[in-house]
């Protein structure tokens, strides 16, 4: 599963801020609860040796997570539109949280300057999660219990 966040993002990163990772931790952690972290911290690492491990990648350690956390929380929802929702306000929250390291870094107007440059690619982030969610989490999610039923003994 960490395998195939690695691939979906590889396979989109020619469009800015387009992916299907965050529905597809949605969809994980739905399905595999606590642990839908395996696969959260194997596509983190994964991008870390692929890319480098930059100040980028700090973020990465707790975004991804953070997600999975909330999906913890409001689990009991399976409508399509609740998670098309809470993926598009991720996207929307995504250059907020990723600006946290350069807080400590370079103070608040080094944190403020990242996120303000970035807001165009969270709108961008926010539209493109919401619409992929919206259209691909009934199939994902409706797959994912039913490979997951037939693992267990």
């Amino acid at each position: 599963m960490g395998a195939i966040l690695v691939t979906a993002q590889l396979a989109l990163s020619f469009l800015p801020n387009i992916e299907l990772v965050s529905l597809f931790i949605i969809v994980y952690t739905l399905v595999l609860r606590g642990k839908a972290f395996y696969p959260v911290y194997i596509f983190v690492l994964a991008e870390g040796l692929i890319f480098g491990f930059g100040i980028w990648w700090i973020s990465y350690l707790y975004i991804w997570a953070a997600l999975a956390a909330a999906v913890l929380l409001m689990r009991k929802n399976e409508s399509a539109i609740f998670w098309a929702i809470v993926s598009g306000i991720f996207g929307l929250l995504f250059g907020a949280l990723c600006s946290i390291p350069y807080l400590f870094i370079g103070g608040a107007g080094a944190a403020a300057a990242y996120w303000v440059n970035g807001i165009p690619f969270d709108l961008l982030h926010c539209g493109a999660n919401a619409l992929a969610a919206a259209l691909l989490f009934r199939p994902s999610y409706k797959i994912m219990k039913r490979l997951y039923a037939n693992e267990k003994p």
